[in-house]
């Protein structure tokens, strides 16, 4: 089957991405080589922060290779790696928008967390288990609503009132749920 080139790949690079496909590491090595500090300089125009920049074109450059069968380069390499690296860059901005907010809300809230406290996995597990006890209690329309708003963007008022119930059966493990929920949510 013959590939029909896009209008901005060369017929080198469509090479160099068949090899990199079958697994030939210096394929990766040479769109690695050509893009890295272009794409630094690019997602430090989004993050301000060296490190956080480069820590960010290394994640791309890891998914490139380990979903290199299964990637659509549809306009080029370039194209793909700066798109996929503003994308990711912004989801970086809007983690530690909410990173923030969460701070924010502990302030508020006077809710002190003791640096000295540990919370081992096995705690974490128990509160999973917990978690996932009180949810398939719910009757089946509620446990929907939960699991959606999981995936959408309601506000946590929005979901404590369609989850009334949800949140009587979790009351006794509230504040362990919530350093749970934190933890979850900063390993992201």
């Amino acid at each position: 089957m013959k590939r029909i080139l896009e209008p901005n790949q060369t017929k080198e690079e469509l090479f160099i991405i068949k090899k990199m496909t079958e697994g030939d590491r210096d394929a990766f090595r040479y769109f690695f080589d050509k893009y890295y500090t272009d794409l630094c300089n690019f997602v430090l125009l989004y993050l301000k922060e060296q490190s956080l920049a480069e820590e960010v074109v290394q994640d791309i450059f890891v998914y490139f290779w380990e979903n290199r069968s299964k990637l659509k380069i549809n306009d080029s390499v370039r194209g793909y790696l700066f798109g996929a690296s503003k994308f990711k860059s912004l989801n970086v901005i809007r983690e530690k928008k909410n990173h923030s907010k969460a701070i924010e809300h502990l302030s508020s809230s006077n809710m002190e967390v003791d640096d000295q406290e540990n919370i081992s996995f096995a705690e974490i597990d128990e509160f999973k288990t917990i978690l996932t006890t009180a949810i398939n209690k719910l009757p089946e329309k509620c446990r929907e609503i939960f699991i959606l708003s999981k995936q959408s963007d309601l506000s946590n008022k929005e979901i404590a009132d369609k989850l009334e119930k949800l949140r009587e059966a979790l009351l006794p493990h509230r504040d362990k749920l919530f350093i749970f929920f934190l933890i979850d949510f900063f390993s992201r």
